[in-house]
C-alpha cells in the first residue's frame, strides 16, 4: 500500500525507454536534426523524420508576444494545496509563460500512436503537439496544455508530448494531423496562428514512473498526467530536498542514486509544490497518486 502525503510550500527551494519521433514541418525547405542521446545507461530517444506534409515529429519554437496504461499502485496520496499567483511563479515558467499569447505557424504530422521526445508512451488521444526546439527548452514543454487559435476562428487544446527540430522556428506548433484537422484543412500544410497556455479543469491525478534500469545506485524519475507544467522535481536527502536536473527526454535523473526510492516533491510553474511519499522503486511501472496541481 502506497502511504502518501503532500507537502506544499510557499516558496520552492533551492524524465521507459520508448523511441521518441521528431516532426518536420511542412515547408519543403524544412529538415530534421537529430536530438542528442540520453544517459549512458539507458538509451534515449530517436528521431525520425517526415515528408513536407506529413511530418513525423517535432520543430523548434519561439515566443511571439514577449521575447500507458497504469501498472497497479496500492493507496495514493491525498493533498491540500497553497497555488501560488502567476507572477509568483513567473521565474519558474521559462519560455512559456501563462498568461501570455504567442504567434507563430502551425503545421502538421503523422503522429502514430502519439508517442514522442516526451517518452510518454503511446496513447488514444491524438490531439497533441510538437513543440519546436526553443519552446520545448530541455523538455521543460512537456505535458503543458496549449490553446491554439487559427485566424478563421477555429481552435483546438493540445498536449505537448514530442519536440520539433530545426528548422522549426520560434512559436511554431507542429500538430497531429488530428489536432491540424480541427483547424484547417491538411492542404493547407502551414497555417498562421497563435496560442497560449492552458491550465485544464478536469484533469485526473498525475502519476509518477521510475526509468527502466532504475535502482538505488541510479534512477531516473517521470511526473506523468499532470495539469500544469513541471518546474522542478527534488528527492528526499537527509533532512533537505535534492534537486534533480531534468533530461531532454522528460526525466529527472539522479545518476548515482541518491534520493531514490524515496520522497518525491515536484513543483509546477506556478510555485505549488506537491509532495509524495510510498512510491516504490519499481521500474517502468506507471503509479498513480491521488495528487494534481490546482488549476489556473
Amino acid at each position: 500500500m502506497l502511504v502518501a502525503s503532500l507537502a506544499i510550500a510557499l516558496r520552492p527551494d533551492g524524465e521507459a525507454d520508448t523511441e521518441a519521433r521528431k516532426a518536420v514541418p511542412s515547408s519543403v525547405a524544412d529538415t530534421v536534426t537529430d536530438r542528442p542521446t540520453g544517459p549512458e545507461r539507458t538509451p534515449s530517444p530517436t528521431s525520425s523524420s517526415a515528408s513536407p506534409t506529413a511530418k513525423t515529429k517535432a520543430p523548434k519554437a519561439r515566443t511571439s508576444t514577449p521575447a500507458a496504461s497504469p501498472t497497479k499502485a496500492a493507496a495514493r496520496p491525498a493533498t491540500t494545496r497553497v497555488p501560488r499567483t502567476a507572477s509568483a511563479g513567473a521565474s519558474l515558467a521559462g519560455r512559456i509563460r501563462p498568461g501570455v499569447t504567442y504567434q507563430g505557424v502551425a503545421t502538421h504530422y503523422d503522429a502514430g500512436n502519439g508517442d514522442g521526445a516526451c517518452t510518454y508512451g503511446p496513447t488514444d488521444d491524438l490531439m497533441i503537439v510538437a513543440m519546436n526546439t526553443t519552446d520545448y527548452e530541455t523538455s521543460k514543454a512537456c505535458g503543458a496544455y496549449i490553446l491554439v487559435r487559427a485566424s478563421n476562428g477555429a481552435s483546438v487544446t493540445v498536449r505537448v508530448t514530442n519536440e520539433c527540430p530545426l528548422p522549426c522556428a520560434p512559436g511554431q506548433l507542429d500538430l497531429s494531423k488530428q489536432a491540424f484537422a480541427k483547424l484547417a484543412a491538411l492542404s493547407a500544410g502551414r497555417i498562421s496562428i497563435s496560442w497560449s497556455l492552458l491550465s485544464p479543469t478536469t484533469p485526473a491525478p498525475l502519476s509518477i514512473r521510475y526509468k527502466t534500469g532504475s535502482s538505488q545506485y541510479w534512477c531516473e524519475i517521470q511526473v506523468l498526467g499532470h495539469r500544469n507544467p513541471v518546474a522542478r522535481l527534488e528527492v528526499r536527502a537527509g533532512s533537505g530536498w535534492r534537486r534533480l536536473p531534468r533530461t531532454e527526454y522528460n526525466y529527472f535523473s539522479a545518476p548515482d542514486g541518491g534520493g531514490c526510492g524515496g520522497a518525491i516533491r515536484v513543483t509546477d510553474i506556478y510555485g505549488e509544490q506537491l509532495t509524495v511519499e510510498g512510491i516504490a522503486l519499481r521500474p517502468d511501472a506507471i503509479q498513480p497518486t491521488r495528487v494534481q496541481f490546482a488549476g489556473h
